[in-house]
């Protein structure tokens, strides 16, 4: 019942937007719900959408990928190493509290701004949601546990892979999860800085013609695709960690 009166909502502000842009004469600004499926419309059936959208998906999944292995490494040896951790807090501090946009122009001048920059920005963004949350799901691991598997003559290795990593696979995945979005910000950031193609190149094309519809398309595009990339994170999560999705279920269930 909750889908139809979503459902019932969804087409509510769709007829409120389309009156509000007929009535006021407003239509350069919000542009109307007619006029954007039009646009997208034309950009499906010509293969623009597909086109720049392939291209963004590659540099969200590609920085996500290294972005979330870096992160992932980081903060099992970190976690680990809690000497070295204290030894590069502050350098961690100082690059974490840095906004990663402010790095594209860097970016640009060394990688240029082809495929390269858009995808080490992606991974620079990801980097610390995946690094802070496995560190975190690291150092909460139980002592008293891993004490005792060491009286039992389990070596670091087996510590790892055996109660470690097992440990902080919830904290990774809540990681994970977090930097579907950001990833697709990063790429997204990067084309609209500097690119010839992607959805944030097709999003600043369609704003410098003055193209309201084309601008909401675009945008309709990315939600879209945002949607995509984080069921595709709840489904490896669901394979991964079967047990937190039967603990949902009867969540919901209650």
């Amino acid at each position: 019942m909750i889908q139809v009166y979503r459902l019932l909502f969804l087409v509510f502000l769709m007829l409120l937007w389309e009156g509000v842009s007929r009535w006021f004469g407003v239509e350069f600004f919000i542009s109307r719900p007619s006029a954007v499926a039009q646009s997208l419309w034309k950009i499906l059936l010509n293969g623009v959408f597909f086109y720049h959208a392939g291209i963004t998906t590659l540099e969200a999944v590609l920085g996500f990928f290294f972005g979330s292995l870096a992160g992932l490494i980081a903060g099992l040896v970190l976690g680990r190493a809690k000497l070295l951790a204290d030894i590069l807090d502050p350098f961690l501090t100082a690059f974490y509290s840095l906004p990663k946009v402010a790095l594209a122009p860097l970016f640009i001048l060394w990688f240029g701004i082809g495929l390269p920059m858009k995808v080490i920005l992606t991974a620079a963004v990801v980097f610390f949601l995946v690094f802070l949350n496995t560190y975190s799901g690291v150092r909460n691991v139980s002592r008293e546990q891993l004490t005792i598997l060491r009286l039992m003559g389990a070596k670091e290795r087996d510590l790892l892979t055996m109660v470690v990593i097992p440990s902080a696979f919830t904290w990774v995945f809540t990681g994970l999860r977090l930097s579907v979005p950001y990833a697709l910000i990063g790429a997204l950031v990067g084309e609209i800085i500097a690119a010839n193609r992607g959805l944030g190149y097709l999003l600043s094309d369609a704003a410098s013609q003055f193209d309201t519809a084309g601008v909401f398309a675009a945008l309709v595009g990315i939600i879209a695709l945002a949607l995509i990339l984080n069921t595709a994170v709840k489904l490896a999560e669901s394979k991964l960690m079967p047990w937190k999705a039967n603990e949902a279920e009867r969540e919901v269930a209650v």
